[in-house]
């Protein structure tokens, strides 16, 4: 394979990205999880080397420091996250796509450093109150986690212009089929 095209989907807390590219991942072969550094404690059901690498602040600095990253943020305030070159190296070297779920500005981060073979995708709740709803009905959320997250997605959606493409994600089966369109086409 000798195009190394990475394809990004992006969306603010509670939009329905994690489900989409679960279901694209299960759904076609081509495509890798590209697995994300972060800082943060895992979550009961969650694995290092698996969901995350999971890395004390110090590493990941380390690793900043040698330059390690495609992209990296803090994202909540002391929460770093971050996506491996060798980690997309693993993937192409696999002879699949690196399938990147970040937020917003590592998504632009990663598109302007390999432009032109990156596919960002922006996917959009139908509005900040139908987001509330979504965060409110996972019972993960504080009232101010949820006050923070919505906060952040109000953010967010002011970069969505900035995407190669917005999918609305009002019905999860029309979202998914546009989205599973796109990368078909950007991988052809």
């Amino acid at each position: 394979m000798s195009s190394h095209k990475i394809i990004i989907v992006t969306a603010p807390s509670g939009a329905g990205k994690t489900t989409i590219v679960k279901r694209l991942l299960g759904e076609m072969p081509q495509l890798a999880f590209s697995i994300s550094a972060a800082t943060r404690s895992p979550r009961e059901c969650e694995v290092h080397g698996k969901d995350y690498y999971f890395m004390s602040p110090e590493e990941f600095q380390q690793h900043i420091e040698q330059n390690d990253f495609a992209e990296y943020e803090m994202v909540y305030a002391g929460k770093y996250y971050g996506t491996l070159k060798s980690e997309l190296e693993r993937i192409w070297g696999n002879e699949q796509y690196p399938m990147v779920d970040i937020d917003v500005k590592g998504a632009l981060s990663i598109r302007e450093k390999y432009h032109g073979k990156a596919l960002t995708i922006f996917i959009q709740p139908p509005s900040l109150d139908a987001l509330r709803v979504r965060l409110s009905e996972r019972g993960t959320e504080t009232q101010s986690s949820l006050d923070e997250r919505l906060g952040k997605a109000r953010y967010e959606l002011s970069f969505a212009r900035e995407f190669d493409h917005i999918v609305v994600n009002e019905d999860l089966e029309k979202a998914y089929a546009e989205v599973k369109a796109i990368v078909e086409n950007f991988l052809d």
